[in-house]
Order: C-alpha cells, then structure tokens, then sequence
C-alpha cells in the first residue's frame, strides 16, 4: 500500500484501526509492515496495537483527547476529574485523561497525552451516555452524577468531608442530586451514602449563598 493510498482510505479518520486498511488487497503482514515503516518515519503515530492517528501535517483534525482514550480501551468510559472538569464541577485543568473499566489498570503516556484507566467491577459499570463530538464521531463519558460517585468511589478516603471540600466543587446546580442518591443506593455502599451526605448538604449551602 502506498502512503497516498492510507491518506485516502484513513484521511478522513482522526484515529483508524489497521482494520479499516484490510478491507483492500493488502495482506495483513505487509499491511504490518508497511504501518511500522510508517511509524518510524514519523508519517503515522500508533496508539496502541492495531491503532494509529496520522501525524501532521497529514491529518485533516486532531482528535479529541476523550476519543483517544474510548479507542484505546473499547470497555470504558471517560470519568472522575476528566468528566467532571468538563461539565464544569471543578474549576481545575486536568491534564491526565482518566476512564473507568472492567479491564485491567493502567496508565499510558505519550506523545499525544497521558491516560489513565481505572478498574471498576462490572456491577458499576454504568451511568455513562453518548458524548457527540462531531457529525461523525461521538465518545462515551459518565454523566456528572457518575463522575463523581466513581471518583469517590475509587480514592481511599473519598467520602470525607475534608476530601469533598478540597475538590472545590462548584456549580452544583448542574447535579441532579436525586440521581445521585439512586446510583449511590444502587451500589449499598455506605461510603457512597456517606458521601453523597455531605454533597447534597455542599449543594443546598451553594444554593443558599446564590440566594
């Protein structure tokens, strides 16, 4: 396969799978090879196996940090401080991107980023939607409610007050606080009930102040 051929096939693609490419004459081990020869020419970057972004200037857009992160790890979604900052609950940049999965830990830096998988156990695996991007592209994110939960959820200490203040959570108008108890009652974990306390009693003082 010649590069032009990749730019018309993938040029279109933010991120592509070598899989998109086997659906012409190639053969899957030249196909290999020729990705490879690619990456080290720095004409192509690779994601993780099978999964690769065109470097500039040959990519028509940059793809979005959370799409990269839903391609790397197809059983997740992006959560925690990554969500949270982007519906606005706490003021800071987050520069790791984070997810939740059912798959194994890890932590992946590159040249295009740091991301960060967490491991969550099938029966919270939920409370997630369908983020669009752009006409054609769209990634998985928990909703606020969720974000939040998950973070608390997965740091040691999370439902204390003192955690919960520091992470200076703000327009908490934007949480929908009876759908924060029922995912938190749906779990029965008294850290969660515990936690979600004193963010409904952090919610109602915000309240109170606007007023």
């Amino acid at each position: 396969m010649k590069f032009s051929e990749l730019l018309s096939i993938a040029g279109g693609e933010s991120v592509f799978s070598s899989s998109l490419l086997l659906a012409g004459e190639s053969g899957a081990d030249s196909l290999r090879c020729q990705l490879s020869r690619w990456v080290r020419t720095g004409k192509i970057i690779q994601l993780r196996r099978s999964l690769y972004m065109l470097a500039k200037p040959y990519r028509k857009r940059d793809p979005h940090p959370f799409l990269i992160a839903n391609r790397m790890k197809a059983a997740s979604y992006v959560s925690l401080q990554s969500a949270l900052a982007h519906y606005g609950l706490i003021p800071e940049y987050v520069p790791v991107v984070t997810s939740v999965t059912t798959g194994r830990p890890e932590s992946i830096t590159m040249s295009v980023g740091t991301f960060s998988f967490k491991h969550i156990k099938k029966s919270l695996f939920s409370g997630y939607t369908s983020l669009s991007l752009s006409d054609d592209e769209s990634i998985f994110i928990a909703v606020p409610e969720k974000a939040l939960l998950d973070l608390i959820y997965l740091t040691p200490g999370g439902d204390h007050v003192e955690y919960l203040r520091g992470l200076r959570l703000q327009n908490l108008d934007q949480l929908n606080l009876e759908q924060l108890c029922s995912y938190a009652e749906s779990t029965g974990s008294a850290k969660l009930g515990r936690a979600v306390e004193c963010v409904v009693s952090m919610a109602e003082k915000e309240e109170y102040i606007e007023l």
